[in-house]
């Protein structure tokens, strides 16, 4: 039977439409890509292998979306997500990071995701068992006492070990109600200050790999670092924290006891060659111009990006986990293109990408629906700051069409950062009443953002376009 709890286009559109204003054709074509994905696992199995996803390109200004657009996209298909930047990677051979390194970021993410699921779905399990250990520290059980099955010492478990036997029935029974007491006092935390000490698991020393630079990949050391290391012998050393600590610690070990990590790579693996992300920013800061120079401190920009191409195309990366098949695996690059354009990437890569989207400038009245509408909008931050200190903070409507006028001429005549233009001109009018709460303004008060004073505060900086200190 076919999963149709998945989201469909429209559903991903709408679901993006509450935090992004505006980008209607990209949020169109990601939201195809994203349900594509889901297409190909449900089709014919002979074809699954045949049907690769359609890369994105999204060329667009600075702050227009585009970098959230891809994070709100992965937090929807709830798969392994990772953003790398173009500009961080060098051809093979020179000192740098290599593009291959992208899929090892994301593979280890795929685990990292996994393993935290698999040890939250066991925190019950481990809370028992952290709940003995806490036990076992406050009032150790009598030497010899009957354990039942899951090692928990305690009345009316039989044994036939003499040692047990030889002890006195009121000494044992005495233990027993003493640690169940105690065990009532764990539970309803009275005793969440008390002291004590506890083992915890030392993790052992880097094992360093002799050998010519050169000569093993990145994953192989690491692999072969992670292996050696498993072979050493585990050590532990004495803590003394309180018992809230202790619950904390400890429950972290026992649940990673409780997981099959065997189990979380191989399907961590899967998920991120099925499911991954992987949003490559600033793209056009690999792009060569028109005349074939590169120019700047950057080191073989074309190399970088013939590197990519198999990448990007469908190939085997061996990481510590295992081998990442990157078929199927989704590549959406952005890049601003203030300098070069995209005709100037090489052709085999622009084939690799075959939807380009760009993005619209964003206008006076995006900004105001920036300021107003979405789920995570910078009034409703600033509102939320406010109200841990007890203050009401409100926005006039025409205030916020003022503040997105301000933003808009700004960016219009100084430098286009988009929606980033909308953090300098709110800490620009909310600084001073930031400060004086609560000195000055204590819990209790309610304050209002007109638009006489946004043009009070900002005024200055309309007149003067003196906002270095405020550029991101």
């Amino acid at each position: 039977m076919l999963d149709t709890t998945f989201l469909t286009p429209a559903q991903i559109v709408a679901e993006l439409d509450k935090y992004i204003i505006g980008q209607h054709e990209a949020k169109r074509h990601v939201a195809i890509a994203l349900r594509n994905r889901w297409r190909r696992l449900h089709a014919p199995a002979e074809m699954q292998k045949e049907i690769v996803p359609n890369n994105i390109l999204m060329i667009g200004a600075t702050g227009v979306g585009k970098t959230e657009i891809a994070r709100r996209l992965a937090f929807l298909a709830d798969a392994p997500f990772v953003k790398v930047e173009a500009s961080k990677f060098t051809e093979v051979g020179y000192v740098g990071r290599d593009v291959e390194s992208m899929v090892r970021d994301l593979a280890e993410q795929a685990v990292s995701r996994l393993r935290q699921r698999r040890q939250e779905e066991v925190k019950a399990q481990a809370a028992q068992a952290v709940e003995d250990l806490i036990l076992d520290a406050l009032i150790p059980p009598i030497k010899g006492y009957p354990k039942d099955a899951a090692g928990r010492t305690g009345l009316g478990f039989s044994s036939e070990s003499s040692a047990t036997s030889a002890l006195p029935d009121s000494d044992q029974e005495l233990n027993e109600r003493t640690r169940e007491r105690f065990r009532q006092k764990i539970r309803n935390g009275e005793l969440e200050d008390r002291r004590i000490e506890i083992s915890v698991a030392q993790s052992g020393p880097n094992v360093g790999i002799m050998g010519a630079p050169g000569m093993m990949d990145e994953a192989t050391m690491s692999g072969l670092q992670d292996m050696l290391g498993n072979m050493l012998p585990k050590k532990s050393r004495k803590r003394k924290v309180s018992v809230a600590e202790a619950r904390k610690i400890l429950l972290e070990e026992e649940a990673a006891k409780l997981v099959d990590m065997d189990e979380i790579k191989e399907e961590a693996i899967r998920q991120a060659e099925n499911s991954g992300i992987i949003f490559i920013d600033e793209i056009d800061k690999v792009a060569t111009s028109g005349s074939g120079k590169s120019g700047g401190p950057d080191v073989s920009r074309q190399g970088v990006q013939r590197d990519l191409l198999p990448i990007v195309e469908g190939s085997a990366v061996n990481t510590k986990y295992g081998i990442v098949n990157t078929d199927h695996i989704l590549f959406i690059a952005a890049g601003a293109f203030h300098v070069s354009k995209p005709s100037d990437l090489i052709p085999e890569l622009q084939g690799r990408f075959p939807i380009r989207v760009e993005l619209q400038s964003l206008t006076r009245d995006d900004f105001y629906r920036i300021l107003k509408d979405p789920k995570n909008a910078l009034t409703k931050q600033y509102q939320a700051l406010l109200a841990a200190e007890d203050v009401q903070l409100n926005f006039e409507d025409e205030a916020l069409l003022k503040l997105a006028e301000i933003a808009f001429e700004v960016n219009s005549e100084v430098e286009n950062i988009g929606a980033r233009r909308l953090h300098t001109v709110m800490s620009r009018l909310l600084n001073k009443l930031l400060f004086d709460v609560p000195d000055k303004l204590p819990a209790g008060t309610e304050l209002t953002i007109t638009p006489q004073l946004v043009e009070e505060r900002l005024r200055d900086m309309v007149k003067n376009r003196d906002i270095n200190q405020y550029i991101l």
